[in-house]
C-alpha cells in the first residue's frame, strides 16, 4: 500500500529509505532499520513507542531493499504492539530514495496536520512520543519542534544551537547540539511555496530537510529542546555490536 492510498491519516512518518553505506556489509542484504537490536528490529523500538504515545497509524518510507520492511513488520495494528502501518515505496515508485524532505512531501497527503518524524536508524529506547508534547506544539505557533541530543563522538560540532527561550538556532557560533532525527512538524512546513514540491511529490523530487530547517530557524519558526536520555545513531557495525552487548533498557 502506498501512502497516496493509505487511510486513515497517519500521525507519524518513520524514515527507512536509506542505503546504509557505512553499515555494509550488513546492509547489503538487510535494510538498516531491520537490523536486530536486542532481539527485535531497530525500527520496531520506535513503532512500539509511537503506539504507546497514542499514534494509531504510521507511514514508513522505503527504498533500499524496501520490500523487506512489510515482509518483516506486516500491517501492524491491533495485537502487534505497533500502529497500523502504511508504506511509501519510493524505490518502487521512483527508483530510489527521495531524501528526507522529498520523502515527507511524498507522504504528506496522508499525514495529519501535525505529525511526528523519526529516523528509523537511531536507537533511543527511553523517548516518549507523548500526546502532551504533540498538543503543546499544536497549540503554539512554531512550524517545527526538534529534539536535540548532546553531541556524540562522530558529530562533535553538532548541528543546531538552542536559545534560552527554546528556539532552534542556525548558528556557527556558541554551543550546538545534534539533531536526534525526532521532530514534530506541521504540514504547512512542507507547502509547495516553501519546498518547491507539490504535496504527494508525484514528480519524485529528491530534497534534503536541513536547508528548509535552517531557513525556518532564521525566521524564528522552529522550537527545540534537549533530550539527554540514551541515544545512538546506529551508523556503523561497531555501534550496533556495542548496543547488542549492553543490557536491555528498563
Amino acid at each position: 500500500m502506498t501512502p497516496m492510498t493509505a487511510s486513515p491519516r497517519s500521525g507519524a512518518l518513520v524514515l527507512a529509505a536509506g542505503r546504509g553505506e557505512r553499515m555494509r556489509p550488513l546492509t547489503d542484504t538487510c535494510p538498516k532499520p531491520l537490523l536486530d537490536v536486542r532481539g527485535r528490529p531497530l525500527i520496531q523500538w520506535h513503532l512500539e513507542a509511537l503506539a504507546r504515545g497514542g499514534v494509531r497509524d504510521a507511514v514508513i518510507n522505503t527504498a533500499w531493499l524496501g520490500e523487506q520492511l512489510p515482509q518483516r513488520l506486516g500491517a501492524g495494528g491491533e495485537g502487534s504492539g505497533m500502529p497500523r502501518l502504511h508504506y511509501s515505496h519510493e524505490g518502487i515508485d521512483f527508483g530510489g530514495a527521495l531524501e528526507t524532505a522529498g520523502g515527507i512531501s511524498r507522504a504528506l497527503p496522508v499525514l495529519d496536520d501535525v505529525f511526528w518524524v523519526v529516523g528509523g536508524d537511531v536507537f533511543m529506547p527511553g523517548f516518549a512520543f507523548s500526546r502532551d508534547s504533540l498538543e503543546r506544539f499544536a497549540a503554539g505557533h512554531q512550524i517545527a519542534h526538534l529534539w536535540l541530543v548532546p553531541n556524540p563522538a562522530h558529530n562533535p560540532r553538532g548541528d543546531f544551537g538552542l536559545s534560552p527561550d527554546g528556539l532552534a538556532l542556525n548558528t556557527a557560533d556558541g554551543p550546538r547540539h545534534t539533531y536526534s532525527t525526532v521532530g514534530l512538524y506541521r504540514a504547512a512546513f512542507f507547502d509547495e511555496a516553501r519546498t518547491g514540491i507539490a504535496p504527494g511529490n508525484a514528480r519524485g523530487i529528491a530534497a534534503p530537510l536541513a536547508p528548509l530547517l535552517r531557513s525556518a530557524m532564521d525566521n524564528g519558526q522552529v522550537s527545540a529542546e534537549l533530550y539527554t536520555g540514551p541515544w545512538t545513531d546506529v551508523g556503523t557495525p561497531e555501534r550496533l555490536a556495542q548496543l547488542n552487548t549492553q543490557p536491555d533498557p528498563a
